[in-house]
């Protein structure tokens, strides 16, 4: 078996046994497909006439910073309401600042120049977690802001942070079903007909396989590249090779490593 053969194995095992709670497959499955972002959203929200008009995968938002941050799922509803979606099976990548930062981003991106701040459309952070990251038993969490002088009367500025616990994916609930859903590996197994035909496609169709050993590939190629440039800097910082040299150990183009060395000739 040559190199590349066994990385198409390893890459097919793997497909057999990702889910929807793995981010990258499920960007991948949830990317430009609005039935089934329409469906968790409903389901998520306990609503059954939210209407999804767009509906994206790993979004870039950038601040003024340079600070990125990338969204798994970008929905928009026909009210205009912005929603994120993030799937995280380790618990300190719901962390609640996080939560803040990704709303304050939605924000900053949804108000254009010249708008008021009466523009702004409403706006939900969903958070879905392999455990139970609050540590209080309920299936969900919804964090709003409201006013401690007033008996908690809700604040309504439209922005919301909710936390779905995976953990109870195991309830007879549509919320139960859906995250059984999530952390189910075969489509056959899976409650919705809108999630079992887009992971079944993606498992067992040609070109779905082709489609995600392909993304696998390219998530390979994309970790390399991080490692070499990582290295780079390293060997910058510590002053001791010329860039050349640093071109050649770190299996980067001269023209990279200029740009990472904020070389003026690059």
């Amino acid at each position: 078996m040559d190199y590349d053969e066994e990385f198409h194995q390893q890459d097919l095992q793997r497909l057999r046994g990702l889910r929807l709670i793995d981010d990258d497959f499920m960007t991948a499955c949830f990317d430009n497909y609005i039935e089934g972002a329409q469906l968790i959203l409903n389901i998520i929200l306990n609503r059954n006439d939210l209407t999804v008009t767009e509906v994206r995968a790993q979004k870039v938002m950038k601040n003024l910073q340079g600070r990125d941050v990338w969204l798994d799922i970008y929905a928009i509803d026909k009210q205009g309401a912005r929603y994120n979606v993030e799937v995280q099976r380790a618990d300190f990548g719901a962390d609640r600042k996080r939560a803040r930062y990704h709303s304050s981003m939605m924000d900053a991106d949804m108000l254009k120049s010249g708008e008021g701040y009466n523009e702004l459309n409403e706006s939900f952070v969903i958070f879905i977690t392999e455990n139970d990251v609050m540590g209080k038993g309920f299936p969900i969490y919804h964090v709003e802001r409201r006013l401690d002088e007033c008996d908690f009367l809700p604040f309504n500025d439209g922005e919301h942070i909710i936390y779905v616990n995976g953990a109870l994916k195991h309830s007879d609930t549509a919320l139960g079903r859906l995250m059984s859903d999530f952390f189910c590996t075969d489509a056959k197994d899976m409650n919705y007909k809108e999630l079992s035909d887009r992971v079944r496609f993606y498992k067992e169709t040609e070109k779905g396989v082709e489609t995600m050993c392909k993304a696998m590939d390219d998530m390979r190629a994309e970790a390399v590249m991080r490692d070499r440039i990582e290295n780079a800097k390293k060997m910058i910082d510590d002053g001791k090779l010329s860039l050349e040299d640093i071109s050649k150990y770190s299996a980067l183009s001269l023209e990279k490593v200029r740009e990472l060395a904020g070389d003026k000739t690059a």
